[in-house]
C-alpha cells in the first residue's frame, strides 16, 4: 500500500531513493529536485484535466456532486460566475487558510487550483445533459471513476498536495484528529452550506463519498513515481 515517509539520507550526494512506490513527504523546492520531471509534469497535468472532467460529467450526470462541487453549485446561483471560476476561486480562498497551518503549497499545488477549474468549464462547454436516466448515470458513474484515476495521477505525481487536500492534512496536524474525522467534518460542512445556498445533492454526492477514497487507493500505487530526492529541503 502506497504510504507517505520522510526521504533517509544516506547517498555521497545528499540523496536517497525513495522505497519504490512510496509517496514522500517534500517540500515544494525538494519536488522539483527530485528528478524525473518528464514524467512527473505531464502526469500532474494529465491529471488535474481529468479532474475537471470528471467535475463535469457529474454536473451533466445531475444526480448529485462531490461534496465541495456541492458548495461551488450552490455559490454560482448567486453570483456571476461559471462554475469552473468558482472552483478556481474556492482553492484560492482554501489556499489562504494553509497560512496559519503553515502549508507549504507545491508545483502541483497551484496548478491544481488554476487548470481543475478551466478543465471543468471547458468540458461543461461542450458536454450536454442527456434526458435518459441511464445516460446520466452512466455519466455519474464514470464521473466518480475518472476522478478516482485523475487523484492517482496528480498525487502520484508528488508535486504538491490539492488546496482541499493540504487543509484537510494542515487542520489534522494541528488538531491532533484523525485525517477521517478531519475530512469528513470539512465535508459535512461543505455540504451543508452548499444545500444553503441552493446546491445540487443527491445519490451521487453518496457515491462518491463512499467510492473515492477506496478508488484512489486502488489506483495510486500505479501512478506513484519513484523519486530520488533530496535528504534535506
Amino acid at each position: 500500500m502506497t504510504r507517505t515517509t520522510p526521504i533517509p539520507a544516506g547517498s555521497p550526494a545528499g540523496t536517497a531513493l525513495a522505497p519504490r512506490g512510496v509517496l514522500v513527504d517534500l517540500g515544494p523546492l525538494a519536488q522539483l529536485r527530485a528528478g524525473r520531471l518528464g514524467r512527473r509534469l505531464p502526469q500532474l497535468y494529465v491529471g488535474l484535466v481529468l479532474y475537471g472532467v470528471s467535475l463535469a460529467l457529474m454536473v451533466r450526470g445531475a444526480i448529485g456532486l462531490a461534496p465541495w462541487d456541492v458548495l461551488h453549485s450552490g455559490f454560482v446561483r448567486h453570483v456571476p460566475m461559471t462554475l469552473g471560476q468558482a472552483v478556481v476561486l474556492f482553492s484560492f480562498v482554501v489556499l489562504v487558510l494553509w497560512i496559519p497551518l503553515r502549508e507549504m503549497p507545491g508545483l502541483g499545488t497551484i496548478s491544481n487550483a488554476v487548470v481543475v477549474g478551466l478543465s471543468a468549464d471547458a468540458t461543461l462547454a461542450v458536454l450536454v445533459r442527456p434526458d435518459a436516466i441511464a445516460a446520466r448515470l452512466g455519466l455519474m458513474a464514470g464521473g466518480v471513476l475518472l476522478c478516482g484515476l485523475a487523484s492517482a495521477l496528480y498525487i502520484g505525481a508528488q508535486l504538491g498536495r490539492g488546496p482541499r487536500d493540504g487543509l484537510m492534512t494542515g487542520l489534522a496536524r494541528r488538531t491532533g484528529l484523525s485525517l477521517r474525522l478531519v475530512r469528513t467534518g470539512l465535508e459535512v460542512f461543505v455540504v451543508v452550506v452548499g444545500l444553503l445556498l441552493g446546491g445540487v445533492l443527491g445519490v451521487g454526492t453518496v457515491v462518491y463519498a463512499l467510492a473515492i477514497g477506496p478508488l484512489t487507493q486502488l489506483m495510486l500505487p500505479w501512478f506513484t513515481v519513484d523519486l530520488m530526492a533530496p535528504a534535506v529541503d
